[in-house]
């Protein structure tokens, strides 16, 4: 098992506070939940690739959560925002074991997670992992099995063999300058954790919200996600003109919706 220990400097929602876990420092902000709302289910919001706790939704959640006096927990996986590493060395095994530690040594109580994009896979993986925690799950354009089925999917084949032969690729990225590094380790561990090709053992609610014009993860790809999960109540909800971010305020609103029927 791995060691975690905490750093308790700077508690509070707006300072950073740090896991260390084997050998990888995690940052996390931690909100309180008051005493009005303490048997009320927690947040914990999980971000997407090369995202972190500190983007728009996240940001919503904080503001949601402090308005009514629910607790939230956001961190940065390995590799991604305050938290130490290289974006390179990480995968989904290791962004999954990041998260299960901040549910085990961060959050408390009972949880609603609330996955974006890639942080969808993830939160399936922890749902999987911890289901006595789980109260409900909230994914934001979930995108489980994303490196096989929409990187290594869509790769031309000299990509692939570029990919196979120097360990990574450099890919245009349409929401930074820098590319996207996208490295073997990632695709090939990542065919460890896919969940799309059998059932889904999560009974907990699950609320998927999708844009059916998002360009970068298929919406059909939330109705799969659903068709898969064991449990009967989920629910799909699309939004037609929504894109993949999911962040303008009709979109945030929707969000807070449904995370508050959860709880």
């Amino acid at each position: 098992m791995a060691t975690v220990n905490h750093d308790t400097a700077g508690a509070g929602s707006g300072t950073p506070q740090f896991l260390e876990i084997s050998g990888r420092r995690l940052a996390y902000r931690k909100r309180l939940a008051t005493d009005r709302t303490r048997d009320c289910a927690g947040i914990l919001f999980l971000p997407g690739f090369r995202s972190d706790m500190r983007g728009t939704k996240a940001s919503f959640l904080d503001a949601f959560c402090a308005a009514r006096g629910l607790s939230l927990v956001r961190f940065d996986y390995s590799g991604h925002g305050e938290s130490s590493g290289r974006f390179e060395d990480g995968t989904i095994g290791r962004w999954a074991a990041d998260a299960i530690a901040v549910i085990d040594q961060s959050a408390d109580g009972p949880l609603v997670l609330v996955g974006s994009s890639m942080g969808g896979w993830i939160m399936l993986l922890a749902a999987l992992a911890r289901p006595e925690r789980i109260a409900g799950l909230v994914g934001l354009a979930p995108a489980p099995d994303f490196t096989e089925a929409l990187l290594w999917k869509n790769l031309t084949a000299e990509q692939r063999e570029l990919l196979v032969r120097t360990g990574r690729l450099e890919l245009p990225s349409a929401y930074s300058e820098e590319p996207t590094i996208i490295t073997r380790a990632l695709i090939e561990e990542g065919r460890q954790h896919l969940l799309l090709a059998a059932t889904i053992d999560i009974r907990s609610p699950v609320r998927l919200l999708h844009g059916m014009a998002d360009p970068d993860v298929p919406y059909r790809l939330s109705l799969d996600l659903a068709e898969r999960i064991a449990g009967s109540d989920v629910r799909v909800t699309l939004v037609k003109d929504g894109d993949h971010r999911l962040s303008r305020d009709a979109d945030l609103a929707l969000v807070g919706a449904n995370i508050e029927a959860l709880i």
